[in-house]
């Protein structure tokens, strides 16, 4: 294999890793919409309470995006 052939398969698995993150991010984003009463909220604090922050930065990111993406659709 030559040293093109490998720098042609590493970008094409950096870029179906890369693509398949989307995916699985967008589909997390769906599910996290779905919470959308305030006792949906409270319960999805509580059980992101129960972990660290480490594990919960990526949730409590689209949470908050989401959050404030509804604050400006109301207003």
């Amino acid at each position: 294999m030559t040293r093109h052939d490998l720098t042609v398969k590493s970008l094409r698995s950096s870029l179906a890793s890369r693509r398949a993150a989307r995916v699985e991010r967008r589909s997390l984003e769906r599910q996290l919409a779905s919470y959308t009463s305030e006792s949906d909220r409270i319960e999805l604090d509580a059980i992101l309470s129960r972990h660290s922050a480490e594990e919960t930065t990526e949730l409590r990111s689209i949470i908050n995006r989401q959050a404030m993406d509804r604050l400006l659709r109301t207003a």
